[in-house]
């Protein structure tokens, strides 16, 4: 069943952060249900209508946004006053504009960064959190997408690097940066669906290519501003405090927490999940059998819908 076409958004809305910013919410199923944020990856991917179908929408107010600069928020790929500490600020503020008091929150590999930056600053809004593909935006992490994943996936990686001159190869990161920042839309475009295929290979080896959108189109605008948000991020380190995202784990104590990752994820590496586990010890970790990346493969699918449903139930992930 797809969820996603049986329980559209019932509210929707632009909210003013005040700084040049406005952020694209968007509120679906049970109004009186218990309330969930599903926060969407990147740096910069969007909130796509299928984060809705993690949660019954008969027993949950499921609750997505678009973080600045992508998706339906405004101006799209602008990266002025957009850190991490913004977005955890902007979710604070959605919480109370929608008069949510408490809410479980879900996010998926950068979104799993930024829903244990959100909780760490607000554990007492948090009612438990549900983490898939955990990325905690440490430079290791970045530098194996760039570089040391080229193990995996030697032709792709082939692929994404073959535009950088010789002398640019040990950075690439800086090298896209510029990239998918060059005044020349045609130039940048090019570059954000090279970047884009490359994450697809790591993320799902055995799907097509995506496809390159029309020059000028909306997706292709959206694209680009996907991955320029993502570079502004991953350049600066995720804007993360020394010590990490989990460096204030023990506010977390008690609080109830599911870790969803696939053992065979080459984007973001088991290790990360197996890290927070450790930093949480009341943490329960699933750990799916030859699934990647991808959190709508069968596999990772299941154990996300099935954490929400035992937390509806019961109130935690234990069992």
């Amino acid at each position: 069943m797809d969820v996603a076409n049986t329980c559209p958004p019932w509210d929707e809305g632009l909210l003013d952060t005040g700084d040049g910013h406005r952020i694209r919410f968007e509120q679906s199923g049970n109004p009186q249900g218990i309330p969930a944020l599903s926060l969407h990856g990147g740096p910069g991917s969007g909130a796509g209508a299928r984060l809705r179908t993690f949660f019954d929408p008969a027993h949950y107010r499921i609750v997505l946004f678009d973080q600045r600069g992508c998706g339906g928020s405004k101006p799209l790929g602008h990266t002025e006053h957009n850190t991490l500490a913004h977005l955890v600020a902007d979710i604070e503020t959605l919480r109370r504009h929608l008069g949510i008091a408490r809410w479980l929150v879900c996010g998926g590999s950068w979104g799993a960064c930024l829903a244990l930056s959100y909780a760490s600053a607000h554990r007492d809004t948090c009612l438990a959190l549900l983490l898939r593909s955990v990325f905690l935006g440490t430079r290791e992490e970045i530098d194996w997408f760039f570089h040391g994943a080229r193990r995996v996936r030697p032709a792709a990686w082939e692929a994404f690097a073959a535009p950088a001159p010789a002398d640019r190869r040990s950075d690439l990161l800086a090298y896209y940066t510029e990239a998918v920042n060059d005044p020349d839309p045609t130039s940048a475009l090019a570059a954000a669906h090279r970047w884009h295929c490359w994450e697809s290979a790591l993320g799902q080896p055995d799907a097509a290519p995506p496809d390159l959108p029309a020059a000028g189109s909306p997706e292709a605008a959206t694209l680009i501003a996907r991955y320029r948000v993502q570079a502004h991020y991953l350049r600066h380190g995720c804007f993360i405090a020394d010590g990490g995202v989990l460096a204030d784990a023990g506010r977390l104590a008690g609080l109830p927490v599911a870790l969803v990752h696939g053992r065979a994820d080459q984007v973001c590496r088991p290790d990360a999940a197996r890290q927070v586990q450790a930093a949480l010890p009341g943490s329960r970790l699933y750990e799916v059998r030859d699934a990647g990346h991808d959190p709508f493969a069968p596999g990772m699918f299941a154990a996300l819908y099935e954490a929400a449903a035992h937390f509806y139930a019961h109130g935690d992930f234990r069992g």
